[in-house]
C-alpha cells in the first residue's frame, strides 16, 4: 500500500535519518554520502544498505568506511521488512558493503533480507545490488535462488583504472558475475562512474564489454568525490558527452540507459524498473 502523497520538508527529512538510526539501519544513501539523497528521501525512498556500515576493502572513490567489519546482525532482515512497510515502498534496494571476512561474503543474509521483505511486503520489487562475492558462484546462487526481481553489480569504472582506484575487485570477474546471473534469466543491472581518467575508448570498451553480458540496465554517472581525502575528479563531463555515451549504448543494444551528471545505480530505480520490463 503506497503513502498518500504530500509535501516532504526538511523536517520530514531529519526524522527519517532519525528513524534508520533508533531502528539499527544503515542507508547507502547516507553511508556513501550519495548527493540525491535529499531528493530521494523526499519521495520516502533509499537504498538499504546491509552488513554493517564497514567494507572490507579501500576503493578510493567510494565514501564508506574501510575498517574491521561488525558483526552480522541476525535481526538486521526484520527490521528492513519492517522498514520497507513503514514507508510503504512498492520498490526496494538492497545493498551492502564487501564483507570479505564472511565465508558466504554475506550471500545468505542478502537472502535472508529478500525473504524478510517478501513476508511483510508481498508486492513490493526488490533489487539486489550486490559485491562480486569473489567471483563464488555458490554465493551468488544463494542470492539467486530467492529470485530478486532485479540482480544487480556495479563495474564501476574501466578495466585501466581496476588497480589504481578499485583494489581487490577484478574487471573480468565482474563481468562474469553479470554475465551468470544474466545465463540463469534474471534481469540484471550494472553501473558507472565516469571522471577517474578513463579514455574515450576505455568507456566505448567497458560498454561492449558490458553489453556482451546480456546486461539489461546501464546507469552511468559523474564521479564526485565523497570528501577532499579521496580521488580527485580528473575530468568532469558536459551534458553532450554524456547524451553521447546514452546513444552509443543503445546503438550497442542495452535495453535501458541512464546518463548524466547525478546519476547513480539506485537512483530512480523503480521508474527505471518499471521502463525496462
Amino acid at each position: 500500500m503506497k503513502l498518500e502523497k504530500k509535501k516532504i520538508t526538511i523536517a520530514d527529512i531529519l526524522e527519517l535519518k532519525k528513524n534508520f538510526r533508533a531502528q539499527g539501519l544503515n542507508t547507502v544513501c547516507q553511508s556513501a554520502k550519495c548527493p540525491n539523497i535529499g531528493e530521494c528521501f523526499k519521495k520516502r525512498t533509499a537504498t538499504f544498505l546491509i552488513l554493517g556500515k564497514n567494507c572490507t576493502r579501500g576503493c578510493k572513490f567510494c565514501g564508506i568506511d574501510k575498517q574491521k567489519p561488525e558483526n552480522v546482525d541476525i535481526d538486521e532482515p526484520k527490521r528492513i521488512a519492517n522498514a520497507v512497510k513503514e514507508l510503504g515502498l512498492d520498490y526496494s534496494v538492497i545493498t551492502s558493503v564487501t564483507r570479505d571476512d564472511l565465508p558466504d561474503g554475506g550471500a545468505r543474509h542478502f537472502a535472508d533480507t529478500v525473504k524478510e521483505i517478501r513476508k511483510l511486503n508481498p508486492g513490493t520489487k526488490i533489487e539486489v545490488l550486490t559485491p562480486d562475492f569473489k567471483g563464488e558462484r555458490s554465493s551468488l546462487d544463494i542470492v539467486l535462488r530467492v529470485k530478486p526481481d532485479v540482480f544487480s553489480h556495479n563495474m564501476e569504472t574501466a578495466m585501466p583504472l581496476y588497480d589504481k582506484v578499485r583494489q581487490g575487485a577484478d574487471y573480468n570477474r565482474s563481468l562474469n558475475v553479470l554475465k551468470y546471473a544474466k545465463s540463469k534469466t534474471f534481469k540484471v543491472k550494472t553501473g558507472i562512474m565516469l571522471g577517474l581518467g578513463e579514455s574515450g575508448e576505455d568507456i566505448l570498451r567497458t560498454i561492449r564489454d558490458i553489453r556482451e553480458t546480456g546486461a539489461d540496465i546501464l546507469t552511468v554517472g559523474q564521479y564526485l568525490p565523497p570528501t577532499k581525502r579521496h580521488y580527485p575528479v580528473i575530468k568532469e563531463y558536459a551534458p553532450q558527452e554524456f547524451e553521447t555515451i546514452k546513444n552509443f549504448a543503445v546503438s550497442a543494444g542495452i535495453k535501458t540507459v541512464v546518463c548524466g551528471r547525478y546519476v547513480r545505480s539506485s537512483y530512480s530505480a523503480d521508474k527505471h524498473f518499471n521502463e525496462s520490463f
